[in-house]
C-alpha cells in the first residue's frame, strides 16, 4: 500500500444539495487546519468555513470534519468536505486538491486502506459491496449483517477451531498420550466432523442467498397467444410487452425488475413455444428455453382451449388466462384475467409463497457469495479428506485441517493472493 493522500466523491454523482468529498492520508491535521483556517481544530467537530484556493478566492461554503486515525473509516487521518453538490463546485475542489499533492482514489482504494489497517476484513468488504448494490430492503438488511461483521465472527471461529484441531493432531505425534487430554483423537475427529457439517450447511444455502442478492428469476412461459404478455404488463405495471391477437408476436425476451415484499424479482416475458418455420421466431423460442432453464419460478400460462399441453415445468405456477371468458375446473391452477384483473391477487400471493420457499434459510448463517463459495468448498473437501481418508495418520489429518484453515483465512483476507484481493476491492466504487 502506498502513502499517497487520496480523495474521491463519496456521495452520489449528479446534481444535489450536498456532496461529500473524502480525503485519506497520513498526518492531515495541518491540511485540515489550513482548509478550516483555524490554528487549532477539534477532531470530529463540524466546522462551517469558506474553502478558498491558493489565491484566496472562495471555492465554496463548506462544512469540514477532521478524523484522526485510527479512529476513521480507513484507519488513517481522514478529512470530509461537505460542499454544494453542483458539478462545477465538485470539479473545482478536485482541481484544488490535486494542486495540494493529492490524487484521485482508485475504485475500492479507501476500503483497501481500511483492510490494511485492520478496520475491515475481506468478508466485511463483500458485505459493503453487496450493500452498495442493494436495490431492495431485504438486500439492504442482508448485506448490512455481513458488513457489520456477523460473517467474519463465524469464519474466524471456524478458522480458530481448525488451527486448534490441527495443533492437537500434530501434538499426538510428538507427545506421550498421558500428556494429552483424554480421548483427544476421538475428540478432534468429532470436532472436525461438526465443522464439516456446518460448512456444508452454509453451502446448501447458497442458492437461497444468490436469489436474495441477485434477485429471483421468474419467467412467463407457455404457448403462443395465451396472454403471457398481458400478464407480464399487469405484474410490471406498465405496457412493456406488445399485446396482440396474432400468434408469435413476442420474438424476444422482455424484462422488468420488481420489488415483491422487499425481494428483487427479475421478471421475463418470453416468446410462445410452438413449431414454426420463421427463423426469427425460432431464435426467440431458443431464448425462451434458456430463460426457462435459468428460472427460479416459472409462471406457466395456458388458455382454456390449450389444456391438452401436458408440459410441466419444475417449480411452476400453473395459470389459466382469460377467466372473463371461461372458467375451467383445473386442480391447482390459478384462473386469471389480465384484462379485468380477476385472480391476479391470488397469483401474486402464490408468487410470494414460492419466493418464501426459495429463500428459506437464507438469513441464517454466513452469506455465501461466488468468491466465498469456492473457498468453502475447498475447506469442506479438506475436512472431508481428514475425516474419511486420514484415519489415525495424524500427520496427514493435521495437514488437511490446516489447509482447510488456510481456505477460511483467504475468505477473511488473513491469507490471500493479490489477484483475489484486487478482484474483491474492484467491486467497489470511487469513494469506498
Amino acid at each position: 500500500m502506498n502513502n499517497d493522500t487520496i480523495f474521491a466523491l463519496s456521495s452520489g454523482h449528479g446534481k444535489s444539495g450536498v456532496a461529500v468529498i473524502r480525503i485519506s492520508g497520513t498526518d492531515l491535521k495541518n491540511t485540515a487546519q489550513a482548509f478550516i483556517r483555524r490554528p487549532a481544530i477539534t477532531p470530529r467537530h463540524a466546522y462551517f468555513t469558506n474553502l478558498a484556493d491558493r489565491n484566496g478566492d472562495i471555492i465554496d461554503q463548506c462544512v469540514i470534519i477532521y478524523f484522526v486515525g485510527p479512529a476513521s473509516f480507513t484507519g488513517e487521518d481522514v478529512i470530509e468536505i461537505h460542499c454544494h453538490g453542483a458539478r462545477a463546485v465538485i470539479e473545482k475542489i478536485f482541481s484544488f486538491l490535486s494542486q495540494n499533492n493529492m490524487r484521485m482514489a482508485l475504485p475500492g482504494e479507501f476500503s483497501k486502506r481500511a483492510f490494511y489497517n485492520n478496520k475491515m476484513d475481506l468478508s466485511d468488504i463483500d458485505g459493503l459491496a453487496a450493500l452498495l448494490d442493494a436495490q431492495t430492503d431485504r438486500q439492504r438488511a442482508f448485506a448490512l449483517k455481513s458488513m457489520m461483521g456477523r460473517d467474519s465472527e463465524t469464519y474466524q471461529n471456524w478458522r480458530n477451531q481448525m488451527i486448534e484441531i490441527s495443533a492437537y493432531a500434530a501434538a499426538i505425534l510428538d507427545y506421550d498420550a498421558n500428556d494429552l487430554p483424554a480421548n483427544i483423537g476421538k475428540t478432534i475427529h468429532q470436532r472436525t466432523e461438526n465443522l464439516y457439517n456446518e460448512i456444508n450447511d452454509a453451502l446448501a444455502r447458497y442458492g437461497a442467498v444468490r436469489a436474495v442478492q441477485a434477485g429471483l428469476n421468474i419467467t412467463l412461459a407457455g404457448e403462443t397467444n395465451v396472454g403471457k404478455s398481458s400478464i407480464f404488463n399487469y405484474l410490471a405495471g406498465t405496457n412493456r410487452a406488445i399485446v396482440s391477437d396474432t400468434p408469435g408476436t413476442t420474438r424476444d425476451v422482455v424484462n422488468a425488475t420488481l420489488d415483491i415484499d422487499g425481494y428483487l424479482v427479475n421478471l421475463s416475458d418470453t416468446a410462445g413455444i410452438r413449431d414454426t418455420d420463421n427463423d426469427i421466431e425460432k431464435i426467440g423460442i431458443a431464448k425462451t428455453r434458456t430463460e426457462i432453464e435459468n428460472a427460479d419460478i416459472i409462471i406457466h400460462v395456458k388458455s382454456a382451449d390449450g389444456l391438452n399441453n401436458s408440459t410441466v415445468y419444475k417449480n411452476e405456477i400453473l395459470v389459466i388466462n382469460k377467466s372473463d371468458i371461461t372458467r375451467p375446473n383445473i386442480p391447482d391452477a390459478i384462473l386469471v384475467s389480465a384484462k379485468t384483473g380477476d385472480g391476479m391477487d391470488k397469483l401474486l400471493n402464490t408468487i410470494r409463497s414460492k419466493i418464501s420457499d426459495k429463500i428459506s434459510g437464507a438469513d441464517h448463517g454466513v452469506v455465501v457469495n461466488a468468491r466465498t463459495k469456492s473457498l468453502l468448498e475447498s475447506a469442506a473437501c479438506d475436512l472431508g479428506a481428514a475425516i474419511n481418508n486420514a484415519g489415525d495418520n495424524y500427520d496427514i489429518f493435521a495437514e488437511h485441517v490446516r489447509r482447510a484453515a488456510d481456505s477460511i483465512g483467504k475468505i477473511l483476507g488473513t491469507i490471500t493472493a493479490a489477484d483475489v484481493m484486487d478482484a474483491t476491492f474492484s467491486q467497489l466504487c470511487l469513494g469506498k
